[in-house]
């Protein structure tokens, strides 16, 4: 990881885990304080620090104006924050199935995993109300919102199971590499991290083909996102892998201390070092000439 100068390095806390790209903003959640923290990407400076009344425990997303933040507690809630004003304007009874989950928004709804038996819960982005629930696959948490559908990785199998937003229909479960958790999507796919065996399997959202790619990189926590023509994978103990879209094959690999949660945008790799509670910004036109002149890639 050396080799990998950082132009940034911000602590938030006494972790740092998760990370959502806006037009203006990358925030960052923390625990040491129980927040989510707003950072300019031109200044490279933090701008805003929100309290949250939870520890901010299975991801996060953007969208309707908001930033959306499942909370870990008794009970579970969902916290609603305002991306222009930096407050925090509702905090809701829908709360995340458990740690490590997710959270989306799409076809004008939030979308969150209520349990571990497999309900998916469409959330009115206004009301905070849930407007429906659909059943899916037991021991699925980690949604995305993709290409009409919503994308939700079985944890505690080895598949990943689509639905379409506009009918709440549940489409066939595709295989996946074991133990599928983070997800993200680009390149026309839909991307999963497997915890299981350290994989990462590629689906083709046209005619849901998939492939699998071994990285060796398994176990608990971790992120993937794409940008770049890459798709990046944080763990600790590797804190950055690097996959060409394209091809799907493993360009490389930056092992040391740091990693677990990741997001690509304004020109960087934004990735947290969870133990040691900070984000650094990564050139993102540094990390990609340099995985390329790599001796094999």
């Amino acid at each position: 990881m050396a080799e990998l100068a950082s132009k940034a390095t911000l602590h938030l806390g006494k972790t740092a885990d998760w990370v959502v790209i806006t037009a203006d903003a990358v925030w960052v959640g923390s625990t040491g304080p129980y927040a989510v923290h707003r950072i300019d990407p031109r200044s490279n400076k933090l701008v805003a620090t929100v309290t949250l009344p939870g520890e901010p425990c299975a991801g996060m997303t953007a969208g309707f104006n908001a930033l959306w933040v499942p909370l870990c507690g008794t009970p579970t809630t969902l916290a609603r924050v305002d991306l222009q004003s930096n407050t925090l304007t509702g905090v809701f009874k829908a709360g995340p199935a458990g740690a490590e989950g997710g959270i989306t928004t799409g076809a004008d709804s939030v979308w969150l995993v209520l349990d571990k038996n497999g309900k998916l819960a469409r959330i009115d982005p206004a009301s905070g109300a849930v407007k429906a629930v659909i059943a899916i696959p037991p021991g699925s948490y980690n949604p995305i919102f993709s290409g009409g559908r919503v994308w939700i990785t079985q944890a505690e199998g080895s598949a990943i199971t689509p639905v379409d937003a506009a009918t709440g229909k549940v489409l066939p479960s595709i295989p996946t590499g074991p133990g599928p958790r983070f997800l993200t999507s680009g390149e026309g796919k839909v991307w999963t991290l497997n915890q299981g065996d350290g994989s990462v399997t590629s689906i083709a959202t046209g005619d849901l083909a998939a492939k699998t790619i071994a990285l060796g990189i398994p176990g608990h926590g971790g992120d993937i996102a794409a940008g770049g023509g890459m798709v990046w994978t944080s763990m600790p103990k590797v804190p950055l892998s690097a996959i060409d879209a394209a091809t799907g094959a493993l360009k490389c690999q930056w092992a040391g201390a740091g990693g677990d949660s990741l997001a690509v945008g304004h020109d960087a790799i934004w990735l947290t070092d969870y133990n040691a509670g900070t984000i650094s910004r990564i050139d993102l036109a540094d990390a990609k000439a340099r995985c390329n002149s790599k001796p094999g890639t």
